[in-house]
């Protein structure tokens, strides 16, 4: 379904190249020096929409294939506690949790598979930030073992 929704971005940013760069076009053509700023404009805004969209893939991906590493190992953290309809871990289970994987995580700082465990136990207590840190983290050293 993620991959679906990744496609119907690409394909629409495409579609937005496409008609913004005949828009920049005729701007830049114009001569006129606004019209000129903002062709330039058009260009160079979704040239940083493709970077960062490249960027989101391409963390999703590899995200994904430790993940499936992980799992395949047998080493992807049980459900512990009592989740939410939302699959959430509940909120006062959270904390002592992310405590515990952290503490994990801490002791074997070159270890991605307490470093992507920490991340799961975040992205399920839905601290998202701090969860794709974390994985950032395994990816980093999964690629350094490797």
């Amino acid at each position: 379904m993620t991959r679906i929704g990744v496609a119907l971005i690409g394909a629409a940013l495409i579609l937005y190249f496409v008609l913004m760069g005949q828009k920049a076009i005729l701007l830049i053509a114009s001569g006129e020096p606004v019209g000129i700023a903002m062709g330039v404009a058009l260009i160079v805004l979704p040239l940083i929409g493709v970077w960062a969209l490249a960027r989101e893939i391409q963390f999703g991906v590899q995200a994904e294939r430790l993940g499936t590493r992980l799992d395949s190992e047998g080493g992807m953290p049980a459900a512990e506690t009592e989740l939410t309809p939302s699959g959430r871990i509940a909120k006062g289970d959270a904390e002592p949790l992310i405590q515990r994987y952290t503490a994990e995580a801490d002791a074997a700082d070159d270890d991605w598979r307490a470093r992507y465990r920490l991340g799961v136990v975040q992205d399920a207590a839905g601290r998202r930030k701090d969860a794709r840190a974390s994985i950032r983290a395994a990816i980093r050293l999964a690629r350094q073992k490797a």
